[in-house]
């Protein structure tokens, strides 16, 4: 089933990749704010509100199914863009509507991935199918990035998004190949899901490695993913000014970075402490951003990024160890919902950090961002202490 998987998710990466990149130089460029590039940014995580929805119906109708029936979703969404834009009459309304319906969806897309990797895959395998997982999305990045910038430059968004389209299907054909177990069914009418839903919370809740994966997974899409997501195209545009090609390059950097941090995480990150490698990770990962905030020059940012992508892995891949290794089996759906909750904090980081750019700079902004993250991470740390150090602690469990 990951030999189907793996692939299908890469496919899937890769158009998410090209579409951010055509869709954000297109907003950028038609409206000459920042504000309202982060505003189109948000409105791609709008669905993170109902991700524990998305939750439940995996657990009930399975994940390989319900992400089918997601990916159809995107392939559809492509499609409408790529036929506008061939026609001449791709508008910045027509972008931001149709970022509004894929956000609603695409958010819970990598929260069901890992459930369906935690169906499917024996516990002993788990770090490492998260981090080759992981290092599908990495992949993309890289090879989506630059695919999508010189696809545009070269064939023009119409024909671009044609292949995004064609990515999507590839998709959905992979997953027919996915071999899951048979859900139990669940709740059927919508108290039920609810009550499913609340079962799921209090799961969480009451699960303190669980709580603190959760604050930390906000804390990072809130104030890191902005500055090395989102904002790209700005720092592209108004601090290096290095174009459409040079914005491609800069996610490249950090994706490619990222991949490396994922692939060495495939091959030894068994013999890594789950949770303290998730902190210390966290920790490097926002001083790094520190140091990013303040860089003016192209070069050394790209390098920046790419130590940047490296670091994060470590932080990220252990998060997702931690969360469905202490989860119950049962609720590995309404739980990875519930984390997808997390993903929340970048719409919010975005929307914030544009009125923030606009009055301070992107620097200030920056080091705002990544010093309130830091000290963030050191309570968690605090609270959650007990649960989260000590080496014989379940959340630090080494792989056997």
């Amino acid at each position: 089933s990951f030999r189907f998987q793996w692939p299908a998710d890469l496919a899937t990466s890769w158009a998410f990749e090209m579409e951010t990149l055509i869709l954000s130089w297109f907003v950028l460029a038609a409206t000459g704010s920042v504000v309202w590039l982060t505003a189109f940014a948000a409105l791609q995580f709008v669905g993170t509100l109902i991700s524990p929805v998305y939750g439940v119906m995996g657990d009930r109708i399975g994940h390989c199914r319900l992400l089918i029936i997601m990916r159809v979703t995107y392939a559809v969404l492509a499609g409408v863009l790529a036929a506008l834009a061939l026609t001449g009459t791709l508008t910045i309304v027509a972008v931001f509507a149709v970022a509004f319906i894929s956000g609603l969806v695409r958010p819970s897309d990598y929260g069901m991935r890992n459930a369906l990797i935690a169906a499917t895959m024996p516990a002993p395998w788990l770090m490492g199918a998260l981090g080759i997982e992981r290092s599908s999305a990495d992949a993309a990045r890289v090879i989506g990035a630059l695919t999508g910038a010189a696809l545009v430059a070269w064939i023009g968004i119409g024909l671009a998004y044609v292949a995004v389209c064609g990515f999507y299907l590839l998709s959905v054909l992979l997953m027919l190949g996915v071999d899951e177990s048979q859900p139990n069914g669940g709740a059927r009418s919508v108290g039920a899901v609810w009550a499913e839903l609340g079962e799921g919370i209090a799961h969480v809740r009451t699960t303190p490695p669980l709580l603190a994966a959760m604050w930390l997974a906000f804390l990072a899409n809130a104030l890191a993913y902005p500055l090395t997501g989102g904002l790209l195209a700005y720092v592209a545009h108004d601090i290096y000014d290095i174009g459409r090609t040079g914005l491609g390059t800069l996610v490249a950097c950090f994706a490619a970075g990222a991949l490396a941090g994922s692939i060495i995480l495939s091959a030894r990150g068994g013999h890594m402490r789950p949770a303290r490698t998730m902190l210390a990770g966290a920790l490097l990962w926002f001083a790094l951003l520190l140091v990013f905030a303040v860089v003016r020059d192209p070069a050394t940012g790209m390098v920046l990024l790419a130590i940047t992508g490296f670091v994060q892995s470590f932080c990220m891949v252990p998060m997702a160890v931690v969360i469905l290794r202490v989860a119950h089996d049962r609720m590995r759906g309404r739980v990875m919902g519930l984390r997808m909750l997390a993903v929340y904090g970048l719409p919010l980081g975005l929307l914030a950090s544009g009125p923030l750019i606009a009055w301070f700079g992107f620097a200030a902004t920056g080091l705002f961002y990544a010093g309130l993250a830091i000290a963030c991470t050191a309570a968690i740390m605090l609270r959650w202490r007990a649960e989260l150090l000590p080496v014989d602690a379940p959340a630090n469990a080494l792989q056997r």
